[in-house]
């Protein structure tokens, strides 16, 4: 019984290979100047495998009222229900310090020499007092939609479709979506 077991053990281990590299690791073929990844080659019928990954900002949850939940929540299913039988969705949410650098070209107000300077300057000060205060840390999120799909026009056209429903003027769920190329 003790011999069986072993060898069932042992039949049953899972073989690990070891990856050599970075493309050992990453299933990645090609990668289109649209920021479409071919990562699946010739599927179970022939189809290849593309997946392509959108940026998009944050939505304050806990401050909407009910209506608005109600609504993010219907937005929800709908985007739910936009994705293919086929299509699979990965949320990606990165954690990162925002660098003074980064902080200074994208959130302080540039000064433009028109008499309001000081008052640009004022907020600059309380902006950069906030975050000094704070640990500076801010949250990329990231949605990757993958669908299988026989060439990459087919593909193409899949994700305009998608990002045509997921405009930032239709939904309280997504309220700004780009492309991440």
């Amino acid at each position: 019984m003790l011999k069986t077991l072993k060898f069932w053990i042992k039949e049953n281990r899972e073989r690990v290979k070891l990856p050599k590299g970075v493309q050992d690791v990453l299933p990645v073929h090609s990668i289109y100047e649209d920021g479409i990844f071919l990562v699946r080659r010739g599927g179970m019928f022939g189809e290849n495998k593309y997946s392509k990954t959108f940026k998009f900002t944050d939505i304050n949850y806990a401050v909407a009222s009910r209506e608005d939940k109600e609504k993010m929540f219907l937005d929800y299913s709908e985007l739910l229900n936009s994705l293919d039988s086929g299509a699979t969705a990965k949320l990606t949410i990165r954690a990162r310090r925002l660098s003074k650098a980064d902080y200074e070209a994208n959130i302080l107000i540039p000064m433009a020499n028109d008499g309001l300077d000081k008052y640009r300057r004022e907020l600059n000060a309380m902006l950069l007092k906030k975050v000094t205060e704070s640990n500076a840390i801010v949250l990329d999120k990231m949605v990757t939609v993958s669908v299988c799909k026989k060439n990459i026009d087919e593909a193409r056209a899949y994700f305009t479709r998608w990002v045509q429903i997921w405009c930032p003027t239709s939904h309280s769920l997504v309220p700004n979506v780009w492309s991440w190329t």
